[in-house]
């Protein structure tokens, strides 16, 4: 439920379409609807602008279609990340209104029209192999009604290709930066923008990359105003903070 929705019941209970009691049976799952292995929270969207996202590692596919089943009795649109093949098949039983992007692997039900803001955000990667993680913040940010530019490819090693789009970066409102191997690439594009730099360390290079541990470090350390750090591979969450500074 979000807050249209729940205007409209109160307006139905004022004008007499709604019983108190009917409008009581719908109030009292708002908070979270308990299902035994999942406490599913209708209240979210109320609170935070945007439905509980279903994490989907560690579920089984029955219990991710039943927490998708109850979150579509709201009409919402719904994310699971970190999301299958397989994941997207089960939800496909119950909803022909879904899709799979396969890189960002995350599973989108939607359920309502997506409203895009004019503002845009740009996801930037240094390198081919951080595209996943900078899919699943593109996605995510999509997914919440914004406009995303994606710039992929242009490291360090090669920064010239970078520069080539400089009007795209320093035109973005917020911008998230994916990097692996030393992660120096979100240092240069603080560097060259007045907007917040949403920093992604990935779990891309050899050895002593320590399996991003090594870019997150660089990252934390920047030199660069305006930067701030997510954890390794989370482009879902810095898709999702992206998304909110966008809107304010």
């Amino acid at each position: 439920m979000n807050t249209e929705s729940l205007k409209g019941l109160l307006e139905n209970v004022k004008n007499g379409e709604m019983s108190i009691e009917d409008a009581m049976v719908l109030l009292k799952k708002l908070p979270f609807e308990d299902l035994g292995f999942a406490k599913v929270d209708h209240h979210r969207n109320l609170r935070n602008g945007y439905p509980e996202v279903i994490y989907s590692e560690g579920k089984t596919n029955e219990q991710i279609k039943a927490i998708v089943h109850k979150l579509m009795e709201r009409n919402n649109n719904i994310m699971a990340t970190r999301a299958s093949k397989s994941v997207y098949d089960a939800i496909k039983d119950i909803t022909d209104d879904v899709v799979y992007h396969e890189a960002a692997r995350i599973v989108v039900v939607k359920k309502r029209e997506i409203v895009f803001s004019d503002k845009y955000i740009a996801v930037v990667t240094a390198g081919t192999t951080d595209i996943p993680v900078a899919e699943e913040a593109a996605i995510t940010a999509e997914t919440m009604g914004n406009k995303v530019e994606r710039i992929y490819d242009v490291g360090v090693a090669g920064i010239h290709r970078l520069f080539a789009r400089a009007d795209v970066l320093q035109n973005a409102n917020t911008l998230v930066v994916a990097a692996g191997m030393e992660g120096a690439l979100a240092s240069v594009v603080g560097g060259m923008v007045d907007k917040p730099v949403i920093a992604v360390p990935t779990s891309v290079g050899y050895g002593a990359s320590f399996n991003g541990l090594s870019a997150l470090l660089t990252m934390l350390n920047s030199c660069a105003s305006g930067v701030a750090v997510v954890n390794i591979d989370n482009g879902f969450g810095a898709g999702y903070l992206a998304a909110m500074i966008n809107k304010l």
